[in-house]
């Protein structure tokens, strides 16, 4: 919002109203040159800092993608360890297991020929208990008759 400059009535009457407009005019241009060359001042200031900004911003941004890109190696190189060694347990859980299927099927073979073993005495058992009881049976109906 220019300002504009007015002088007295003193002045007015004293170097008479062309000399003072003329006077006040040339405060008037003095004075939009200088906002002008402020105006133009403050653009070029404005312009170098938001170059500046940028500029820092870019470098900014360049050191914190190397920071992540740096984190994320470090993160991966972890998590390949931390998965190798869950891969190394599982291995030599799977080597546990077999070993157990084979014990497992060690103990089955066990069991098969104790259960043959067994039903061999427990046939013995019978035929020794059920031949002489039927011997008993058949003396009785012989000696009955």
């Amino acid at each position: 919002m220019p300002v504009t400059a007015k002088l007295s009535r003193k002045f007015y009457e004293r170097l008479g109203d062309d000399i003072a407009n003329e006077l006040v005019d040339w405060f008037n241009a003095v004075d939009d040159t200088y906002r002008t060359q402020l105006r133009d001042l403050n653009e070029l200031n404005w312009n170098r800092f938001q170059a500046a900004m940028d500029a820092r911003f870019a470098a900014s941004d360049l050191k914190m993608e190397e920071r992540f890109a740096a984190l994320k190696a470090a993160f991966d190189a972890k998590m390949d360890e931390r998965f190798g060694a869950v891969d190394a347990r599982f291995t030599a859980m799977d080597a546990r297991f077999t070993a157990m299927d084979a014990r497992f099927a060690e103990f089955e073979v066990r069991v098969e020929r104790r259960l043959g073993d067994q039903t061999k005495w427990l046939v013995g058992v019978w035929l020794g208990t059920v031949i002489p009881i039927a011997g008993m049976i058949l003396g009785l109906f012989n000696s009955l008759r």
